[in-house]
């Protein structure tokens, strides 16, 4: 609609992206848990090249939460647009489907330290908005 790549796709490119990274951190199969957070900083064209990556911001025991970031490039002028970022939470399964745990996560620069801690605080809020 409007000539725009549906949100929906979008995510779902996003949550194989954030599986996918995941999966390599864990060595195990990611299962989603939650999509922390989706945000739509601007459309995505019909016919504009779409890029997602992602990172590994935060691991716990068994779960990993992951950063996605989506651009879109107009390939006539090149222009390269930051379209979305979303926050997604995985848990890793072992061969019998089960939570298994992951391997930890080692933040060495200032960003990544920075992702980290954000990515604390977004866990501290998820864990309070579960509360009964």
């Amino acid at each position: 609609m409007l000539g725009n790549v549906h949100g929906g796709i979008l995510m779902k490119l996003c949550d194989e992206a954030g599986g996918m990274t995941a999966t390599k951190h864990a060595r195990h199969p990611a299962v989603t848990i939650t999509v922390d957070s989706m945000t739509f900083h601007s459309p995505v064209h019909i016919g504009n090249l779409v890029t997602v990556s992602a990172e590994v911001t935060w691991v716990g025991r068994t779960s990993l939460e992951t950063r996605v970031l989506v651009t879109a490039e107009d390939v006539i002028t090149g222009k390269v647009t930051h379209t979305n970022t979303a926050h997604f939470v995985y848990v890793a399964l072992d061969e019998n489907g089960r939570p298994t745990p992951v391997p930890p996560l080692l933040c060495e620069t200032p960003d990544e330290i920075a992702r980290y801690e954000r990515a604390v605080q977004r866990r501290q809020l998820r864990l309070q908005l579960c509360e009964p």
